[in-house]
């Protein structure tokens, strides 16, 4: 009989990385490993989400914000350290994921998600998971999610209280959505950010929402959990909001209604892959090839504000700027005859065919690069992804998922 004792370490068999999840009777590591994972925001929610995807083994992650790290956020954020105060976020949090699991593939896209995250990103993921901190963020990723119908995990936190949902674009349509969840005080508010001018747009981007990263830490647990869930193919929260009230421990779930009247529950039946590029294909040749498959009066639907031109109220010196609205900042407002800070944005959303710019590529007028661009009639639509962009984008992701649809 071998005395156990004497058993040498080499003996022994080392250990697999995800042996303890294995032992779960339902789990499936391969199904992590081949997942697609869109995650919004890398602040205090975003590295709690980020660093449970890479622990849990998720195989490919993209990470997008376009904001830089400060010195509060090290109070708050698992990811980032001192020496990189002043880098962008998404590449801090990528560059971390990597470091906790070295088999990660992660891409950073360093972008105004509102204005400049293409559909196409939204459309490469399984799930999308939001770490954002304003209305108008949610909405955008709401919209996106079910024109091409892909499911994402909404998490919001205040000092202690905290909130995850799980929002499911279905056939059958009967599932709400984030918009379905807005009171008309939302819409108030909402609404007063976006009409806020270039002088004080600023200032609206500046307001910071008081949390701890214990409170980040439950939400973002919940929202990861929800994932894993839903990865598996098991039931979810869609449709409920998980509530946890710190100050007093208690939580609770809220069941949200759909609203019939909601504007958000469009969804592309038909998507086109293109393999142009956006700075290669004119604004006149999608039109045209829209037109080729619905008919002579289809308009393409931009699906985003851009800014055309800026027009001065003193003088009415108007420049063309064809840019993406959330790259304006408060010296657009100067105006470079007059010098009064009084110039206005003047921007579009739809291409009828009359326009002067039909010669300009999709990324000359200030579309983003892997966007899905609705052409539509009174009575069909359907949607141009321009895949050619997907490298630029997505990087190495894109080579490993040409074939992902």
């Amino acid at each position: 009989m071998t005395d156990p004792l004497s058993i040498s370490v080499e003996e022994v068999s080392p250990e697999d990385r995800f042996d303890r999840f294995k032992l779960i009777g339902w789990w499936d590591q391969s199904r992590l490993k081949a997942a697609k994972v869109l995650v919004i925001g890398a602040g205090a929610l975003g590295n709690e989400i980020i660093k449970n995807l890479a622990l849990l083994g998720v195989g490919k992650v993209v990470i997008a914000d376009k904001d830089t790290i400060e010195n509060s956020n090290l109070s708050r954020s698992v990811l980032y350290r001192a020496s990189d105060t002043g880098k962008l976020k998404a590449d801090v949090a990528a560059s971390a994921a990597r470091d906790i699991y070295p088999d990660i593939a992660v891409a950073a896209i360093n972008c105004d998600i509102i204005h400049d995250l293409g559909a196409g990103v939204y459309r490469w993921a399984d799930i999308i998971i939001g770490g954002l901190d304003n209305r108008e963020a949610r909405l955008a990723i709401n919209r996106q999610c079910w024109r091409v119908g892909r499911p994402w995990v909404d998490g919001a936190i205040e000092i202690i209280q905290g909130i995850a949902r799980v929002f499911v674009p279905d056939e059958k349509q009967e599932n709400p959505c984030y918009e379905c969840t807005m009171s008309e005080r939302d819409w108030k508010l909402l609404q007063h950010r976006r009409s806020c001018n270039l002088l004080t747009r600023a200032e609206m981007e500046t307001g910071r929402v008081p949390t701890t990263p214990t409170i980040a830490s439950v939400i973002a647990g919940v929202q990861v959990q929800e994932t894993l869930k839903y990865l598996h193919g098991m039931p979810t929260l869609a449709g409920k909001g998980f509530v946890f009230a710190g100050d007093t421990a208690d939580s609770y779930q809220i069941e949200y209604q759909r609203k019939a009247d909601c504007l958000s529950h469009d969804t592309l039946g038909r998507i086109v892959e293109l393999e142009d590029r956006s700075d290669k294909l004119s604004v006149g040749e999608l039109l045209t090839r829209a037109r080729a498959l619905l008919g002579a009066t289809a308009v393409l639907d931009l699906g985003r504000d851009i800014a055309q031109s800026l027009v001065c109220r003193s003088c009415q010196n108007r420049q063309d700027v064809f840019r993406s609205l959330g790259s304006l900042s408060t010296a657009d407002a100067r105006c470079p005859a007059c010098a009064q800070e009084s110039r206005e944005v003047v921007t579009f959303n739809t291409v009828r065919g009359d326009e002067a710019f039909l010669d300009r590529t999709l990324r000359d007028i200030g579309l983003p690069r892997f966007d899905i661009i609705t052409a539509r009639t009174r009575d069909a639509s359907i949607g141009f992804e321009l895949r050619g962009d997907a490298g630029d984008v997505l990087g190495n992701l894109a080579d490993e998922d040409l074939e992902w649809m």
